[in-house]
């Protein structure tokens, strides 16, 4: 008999259709009339399909009477019309081999309703749950989002490496990698540790972000993107961080600052417009169970327009908000959580874009535009803010002209020997180009509504917590 999958076997065009269904238990309940109901999920989709297994298997007493929830089947049969009104169709068992039992004393997922706190001690178990089932089905359609909606538009796939030399954001908060013995590393003559010793001859870290390779590729392919993992070393226990996460970087040639703000928008309504379309199942329980805001502010975002408006008038709005901030508001410093909140949820109901933020407060590599009319200098950056989330994509135009990019390297310090083949982009043929950064995370949570980070990734890198 042919394979079905329990999302196909539940729909109305599989009844009639002879199968084997294959799977984990999720309950089971005998009824008196001489047979029992199984029901049973393979992670295709979020709800089960119910089993009717009679007693007249030939294992019917000594197996299918001590199913208990985690062991794994096969059950072969023929789908039918369901007599209850909670699903389409249900499968009548002519066969069910127990594959895998599941020791009922010590299965840790058990019927009563676990925290997702408490889900994290269980990474390696937590994804048969319905929440995670859940979000790592969205995850999945957000990734494909991702890759369709770049090649479609027709941008190259870069790998950028994840070793390297390079502080894209020049803070510092990057994981060494290194071969040298920790106990007793080599020394220079000045007592510091000689890293001219180390595997790459040089100190390395783990990648904070592929940018800087990928203007590489961009300006000689036009447009590309990279898509992989990222790293900071940056010790934040809060709902909104990772130490590992995963980020998509798109870096296209002759862009300004505008149509990188065209890209950004056509690209979070292209990943929200499909996981509508395609999850709607999750999405609906997500809107139940976990933020009942969900689904109307996917369609929002779908389709209405994204608000778009300088920091300093931003700053301006947040002054007269008559709000009780934790974190004071004044120009010249970066908003925080709550500003982006005001902005995006009670000010103007939906995304918002920021652009031109002081240089002072941004990376070496932005466009510096002029001083403005109060004479403070401003870089060609943007932020999108959603609700819900915040800061969900920040880019920039970047500086293409050379001796200004010379000039911002030496007000924050970086010794352009370091980047020598970043400077001579802009000595050969260089044009203006822009891009930006979006972590599949962030996006995760809010297309979910889940309101830990750590639980839209299957295995969460937090400071203090590497298990798994």
């Amino acid at each position: 008999m042919p394979h079905l999958s329990v999302k196909d076997a539940r729909l109305e065009p599989a009844i009639g259709a002879q199968a084997v269904v294959k799977g984990w238990v999720r309950t089971r309940r005998d009824s008196k009339a001489g047979f029992s109901f199984v029901e049973v999920n393979d992670g295709s989709c979020l709800g089960n399909l119910q089993v009717i297994a009679p007693a007249e298997l030939a294992n019917y007493e000594s197996e299918v009477k001590h199913l208990t929830a985690g062991c794994s089947v096969a059950v072969g049969g023929e789908v039918v019309a369901s007599q209850g009104g909670k699903q389409a169709t249900e499968l009548r068992a002519d066969s069910l081999e127990v594959i895998g039992w599941a020791e009922p004393e010590n299965y840790p997922l058990q019927k009563k309703r676990h925290s997702l706190e408490k889900l994290r001690e269980w990474a390696h178990l937590r994804p048969r749950t319905n929440a995670i089932g859940a979000v790592m089905r969205v995850r999945n359609r957000v990734s494909r989002s991702i890759h369709d909606f770049f090649q479609e538009d027709g941008f190259l796939y870069v790998h950028t490496p994840i070793v390297t030399a390079s502080d894209c954001e020049g803070a510092g908060e990057m994981f060494r990698v290194t071969t040298l013995d920790p106990a007793d590393p080599p020394r220079d003559d000045r007592g510091a540790v000689d890293y001219a010793k180390d595997f790459f001859g040089r100190a390395s870290y783990l990648t904070v972000s592929g940018q800087l390779e990928g203007e590489i590729y961009a300006s000689a392919l036009g447009k590309v993107y990279t898509f992989g993992p990222t790293f900071r070393a940056e010790n934040s226990n809060t709902s909104r961080h990772l130490a590992e996460f995963w980020m998509v970087e798109p870096e296209a040639a002759f862009f300004e600052l505008s149509d990188n703000i065209d890209l950004a928008e056509r690209f979070l309504k292209r990943i929200v417009a499909d996981v509508l379309r395609d999850c709607q199942e999750d999405l609906e329980m997500f809107n139940q169970h976990v933020d009942k805001t969900v689904l109307e502010r996917l369609e929002k975002l779908a389709g209405g327009e994204f608000k778009r408006l300088p920091y300093t008038e931003a700053i301006g709005l947040l002054e007269q908000a008559g709000e009780d901030f934790e974190y004071p508001v004044a120009w010249g410093h970066d908003l925080q959580a709550e500003h982006e909140r005001w902005l995006t949820e009670k000010h103007f109901g939906g995304p918002v874009v920021l652009t031109d933020y002081p240089a002072s407060i941004k990376p070496f590599y932005m466009y510096v535009n002029g001083p403005d009319a109060e004479g403070r200098t401003t870089v060609r950056a943007m932020d999108v803010l959603v609700p819900g989330v915040g800061e969900i994509i920040g880019g920039s135009q970047r500086e293409h002209r050379l001796d200004v990019l010379q000039q911002r390297m030496e007000e924050q310090g970086l010794d352009q020997a370091d980047y020598w083949w970043y400077l001579d982009l802009r000595r050969y043929g260089s044009v203006p180009h822009a891009g930006f950064g979006l972590g599949l995370e962030r996006m995760v949570q809010y297309v979910t509504g889940m309101h830990n980070i750590r639980d839209v990734i299957p295995f969460p890198r937090t400071p203090g917590s590497c298990e798994f």
